[in-house]
């Protein structure tokens, strides 16, 4: 049955004994209109539900108006203070358009009214400035003003609150179970359009997860491996969980760049494309757990990501923006003690990886030399302060156990030239933090600390005269140098995450050279070659490593090679346009120190559990090999079987179309047949000889 308008002129007219058409009013003979004593049944919302929902609400005026509790309480002598502060706090959040201090007996009551330019900069001011701690005796609450009417009418009879089913996420570090501690990685190909996880192994890697379109640009899993993020146009999604489910979903339009908080509990993504002066939304911090926006900043370029850098805990982060250092602490995601730090000229910072420390550094300005800073934070305490000459450039690196930093120094002295680099090298466990220094000539490639141990690496010279020299910073406060191997094919150093073995590759440019290092001894252990690498990724465990060359640099020989920390190729998994390989983080272990080293002072205890179980394992791939090829070998005997079965059934059918003639004979009895060779033509080509 369809709808619709109908034209009056147009319409049947009635039968002289059925009554008019009124689509449910009375009518008349005489005229269209209602009776006195008619009730419309058909409201507004029925006729015109979607207008009126685009209409204009009614406003009282009072919707940007906030209401701001805990105030100090001041006399007229103080008071011109209190509003620059308080002027100071909220513009932040939009346009103040006026401003009343209620006042009696000669100070102000302990509250104040705020109207804002708009509802939306009001809300902001809200959402971010209750809880804002003024001083130890005040913390800011507020709420809007129109809210009162409904804190007013607050039923007196309490209901108990609804039980809220529990959401089993079920194991999300099920992985660290696998009984042969067989690690994870994921896997981009196909030009992006699919992803996989696999389990890795020696002779061939295990598919747990394949799926098309999982992301539309990359993956990257979380600091301790619990979460896996997928990058997609309208937000980011987090996936975990034996079968890997969806956890979490945020919201942010054009998402461009992520970063994890090293516990976990946040996740900061960029996107520029709904950033305005009134609503920051460039850069989000969301809470992972409840996937709530904790706050929102603004963000001019993204060229240093990540813009906020985090503390090994996750209790602060810190953000650097001209001449200020700024730390915000959580969950609060205030300002540290409310203000930021002014640091005129800070380039550069960097979090101890292991303690709330912060060490930043300062180029020269004019007769004031550079400087490096170590601070302790909360206090904001400088604990080393190191003053620098004729520097050009600086960069820090923290050791990962946090007891050295070295800031890299290149120089232009007076009286040489060219650039001199030194090494500095800050003892943070010592008292006064003495400073040792490694001078070297020469330029440097790299440089990088060995995770587990007290060595670093520096990668020095010029192509083809590079070498790599190793360090060891010793417990009497002395620097020794362990060895330098020259003639090397290298510009990156990728050390092993439990330390003492170091691969050095020559990448892109270099066609992929590597080599695999020994440092206990400074030993070669191999020399080897993966064409046009691009990539190096070690495994957590250290035991394995990865090299690969992506689609998103070169368009052929894709695919990534799997080595052994030796320096043995085990694998080689060529991929039809391979683009990334990620291994999956472990959390850190909870053995101590000491624990850790009674095991491997153990170790040849467990040397021969270790070989007979890798015999076994050997034995069970080469077992599983067996068995496919059976199968394989089975089920082609079954399928020929069915075959000569459906060729015998068939065969009167075949004797009937040839006229009797038996052709299963004729196969069986080749002196019966008859050769012919026919001849077809089919082109004739002449050329032309010149003789010279």
């Amino acid at each position: 049955m369809e709808s619709g308008w109908v034209d009056p002129d147009e319409a049947p007219s009635p039968k002289p004994d059925e009554p008019a058409l009124s689509h449910g009013r009375p009518s008349t003979d005489d005229e269209f209109s209602d009776p006195e004593d008619f009730l419309d049944d058909v409201s507004d919302s029925e006729l015109l539900g979607d207008i009126l929902e685009e209409c204009p609400q009614e406003a009282d005026g009072i919707d940007s108006v906030v209401v701001v509790d805990n105030v100090p309480q001041v006399g007229p002598d103080r008071l011109d203070k209190l509003r620059n502060v308080i002027r100071k706090i909220f513009s932040k959040f939009g346009e103040v358009v006026s401003e009343f201090f209620p006042d009696a007996d000669g100070k102000t009551k302990g509250y104040i009214f705020l109207e804002f330019s708009s509802p939306n900069a009001a809300l902001e001011a809200i959402k971010n400035a209750d809880g804002y701690k003024l001083d130890k005796q005040h913390t800011f609450r507020v709420n809007l003003f129109s809210d009162f009417d409904k804190y007013m009418n607050v039923t007196e009879e309490w209901e108990m609150p609804q039980k809220q089913a529990f959401k089993d996420l079920g194991n999300l570090r099920y992985w660290l179970e696998e009984p042969d501690c067989r690690d994870q990685y994921s896997v981009i190909f196909d030009a992006g359009d699919r992803t996989a996880i696999f389990l890795n192994d020696n002779v061939e890697p295990t598919l747990l997860e394949e799926r098309a379109r999982w992301t539309e640009t990359i993956v990257r899993w979380s600091p301790s491996g619990t979460y896996l993020a997928t990058h997609h146009q309208r937000g980011i999604a987090l996936w975990g969980g034996e079968r890997f489910v969806q956890m979490q979903r945020f919201s942010h339009p054009g998402v461009q760049l992520i970063d994890f908080s090293p516990c976990e509990r946040y996740l900061v993504t960029f996107s520029p494309a709904l950033d305005t002066r009134d609503d920051p939304q460039a850069i989000i911090v969301w809470d992972i757990r409840t996937g709530l926006k904790k706050r929102g900043f603004h963000c001019e370029s993204s060229s240093h990501w990540p813009i906020f850098r985090w503390s090994i805990n996750g209790k602060y982060f810190a953000r650097m923006t001209t001449d200020t250092l700024s730390i915000y602490e959580t969950p609060s995601m205030g300002l540290l003690e409310k203000k930021s730090i002014k640091i005129v000229g800070v380039r550069d910072f960097l979090w101890s990886p292991a303690d709330n420390v912060i060490a930043y550094w300062v180029p020269e300005d004019k007769n004031i030399p550079a400087r490096v800073t170590i601070m302790e934070v909360p206090s904001r305490k400088e604990i080393r302060v190191r003053n620098l000459f004729n520097v050009v450039d600086c960069r820090l690196y923290w050791q990962r156990q946090g007891d050295f930093l070295c800031v890299r120094v290149d120089r232009t002295p007076r009286a040489t030239q060219g650039v001199v680099t030194n090494f500095e090298i800050f003892r943070m466990r010592e008292k006064q933090v003495p400073v040792d220094v490694v001078e070297i000539r020469e330029p440097i490639a790299a440089f990088a600390w060995e995770p587990q141990g007290t060595k670093f690496a520096v990668l020095h010279g010029e192509n083809p005269r590079i070498s790599v020299t190793f360090y060891n910073v010793k417990n009497n406060g002395k620097i020794e140098l362990i060895k330098t191997l020259d003639k090397q094919q290298a510009n990156a150093i990728y050390w092993s995450p439990q330390g003492q073995f170091v691969v050095l590759a020559g990448l892109r440019s270099m066609n992929g050279v590597l080599a695999f290092v020994d440092t206990a001894d400074c030993a070669l252990m191999n020399m080897a070659e993966h064409f046009m690498a691009s990539d190096v990724e070690w495994d957590p465990t250290g035991r394995y490593l990865v090299t690969s060359v992506s689609w998103w640099t070169h368009k052929v020989d894709n695919g990534y090679w799997v080595w052994t920390f030796q320096g043995r190729l085990l694998q080689k998994r060529p991929m039809d346009r391979f683009c990334q390989l990620l291994w999956r983080p472990c959390p850190q272990t909870l053995l101590s120190a000491d624990q850790i080293k009674e095991i491997k002072k153990d170790q040849k205890k467990y040397h021969k559990l270790f070989e007979q179980k890798d015999r076994m394992m050997q034995y069970r791939a080469s077992k599983d090999l067996v068995e496919k090829r059976r199968k394989l070998r089975d089920d082609f005997k079954t399928y020929r079987k069915d075959v000569q079965k459906l060729f015998n059934e068939q065969k009167s059918l075949r004797m009937e179309l040839r006229g009797g003639l038996d052709t299963d004979e004729l196969d069986s009895n080749t002196d019966d047949w008859v050769e012919e060779i026919v001849e077809f033509f089919v082109s004739e080509e002449t050329e032309e000889v010149i003789e010279e």
